[in-house]
């Protein structure tokens, strides 16, 4: 891998420069608490030390909701709609977001290719950047709060500029075209970079691994935490669209007034919602809220083989943004048997 820095000063300079590679999207404020990533027009406006987004950086590559093709019933014929080529270039992910777009690749990519993920995905450029833990992180016991894989660039913060790990040949191509922004790395710059990767392996509030916590939640379905918890949960499904790995959808098909045409629209879907488990008959997979919860349990905690982690990455959207209080890293503490690390 190469190391190369950049100023902060010149680092306005490089997303000034990256805007001619594609549509750049980074972390802004949005109001007093939240974030988001969007369009990237002045470069002073981004937001470095954001601690995360509303909404997850999938939704650039499998949107909240598309058209895959329309159709006439008429002439018996369908025409796929498929995703504009461009380029989508978003700077300022953290390690939990990465790997959760490694995971949604896994899923979209891998065995049976989506197409319309596909086409964006191959388009994209992803920059990370260094982030510093809050109360909702427990990035570290799930082991994603370092990525080795599935980014172009990845900023590290230090006290005059960032280090910045090559990790592709399009990222090798970034640096190149704009060398004339990046120095050589110091043994100032390295000793800097392990002083803040110490200082934030400090801030997070939970030690160790839960490596194990899968078994733990196999062994324990009868927990009295699901009947406490799922009582307060309000089914709205806010943990669910704010997860960078939640990938549920339902296909619906609209027809035209003309009733002759029509579209077929993915939407996303939730498994926190009753309709999700309902089939024909009518029948009800998960008929209780307590079914659906213990459901998003079990599902987030499950292994990826690609990216051997659990579908969890530990980035805390579930919790900050449940409108019920919910904490899921206090119950995956409790159900886990954590319970000497629970915070205050």
């Amino acid at each position: 891998m190469r190391y190369v820095k950049i100023s902060k000063a010149d680092t306005y300079q490089f997303l000034e420069r990256l805007k001619r590679r594609g549509t750049l999207y980074a972390p802004q404020k949005v109001s007093e608490l939240s974030y988001d990533f969007k369009l990237l027009e002045d470069v002073k406006e981004i937001a470095f030390g954001y601690p995360r987004t509303i909404r997850p950086p999938r939704r650039f590559f499998y949107p909240a909701e598309e058209t895959l093709f329309t159709f006439d019933t008429t002439r018996v014929e369908l025409y796929e709609k498929m995703p504009e080529d461009e380029t989508v270039v978003l700077f300022g992910l953290h390690s939990c977001d990465i790997v959760g777009l490694r995971i949604m690749d896994s899923e979209f990519m891998d065995e049976t290719p989506d197409p319309y993920y596909q086409q964006r995905r191959k388009n994209s450029i992803v920059i990370g950047l260094s982030c510093l833990p809050d109360e909702y992180c427990f990035c570290n016991v799930r082991r994603v709060d370092f990525v080795d894989a599935g980014f172009d660039l990845f900023f590290h913060e230090l006290p005059d500029g960032y280090l910045v790990r090559v990790g592709t040949v399009t990222g090798h191509k970034l640096t190149d075209e704009s060398s004339d922004l990046f120095t050589r790395v110091t043994e100032q710059d390295i000793n800097e970079m392990r002083a803040f990767e110490t200082k934030r392996a400090g801030m997070f509030r939970l030690n160790g691994n839960w490596d194990s916590l899968r078994y733990q939640l196999e062994l324990r379905m009868g927990h009295p935490m699901y009947d406490r918890e799922a009582e307060k949960c309000l089914g709205c499904g806010n943990c669910t669209i704010t997860c960078p790995t939640c990938r549920c959808y339902d296909v619906k098909d609209i027809p035209s007034i003309d009733g002759r045409t029509g579209e077929r629209v993915r939407v996303w879907d939730s498994c926190q919602f009753r309709s999700h488990g309902l089939v024909a008959g009518p029948h009800n997979f998960r008929e209780s809220k307590k079914d659906r919860f213990v459901n998003r349990y079990m599902c987030k905690n499950a292994y990826n083989r690609t990216t051997t982690t659990a579908y969890c990455v530990g980035c805390g959207r579930c919790t900050q943004f449940c409108p019920a209080g919910i904490s899921f890293m206090k119950n995956l503490m409790e159900i886990g048997g954590y319970v000497e690390m629970i915070p205050e």
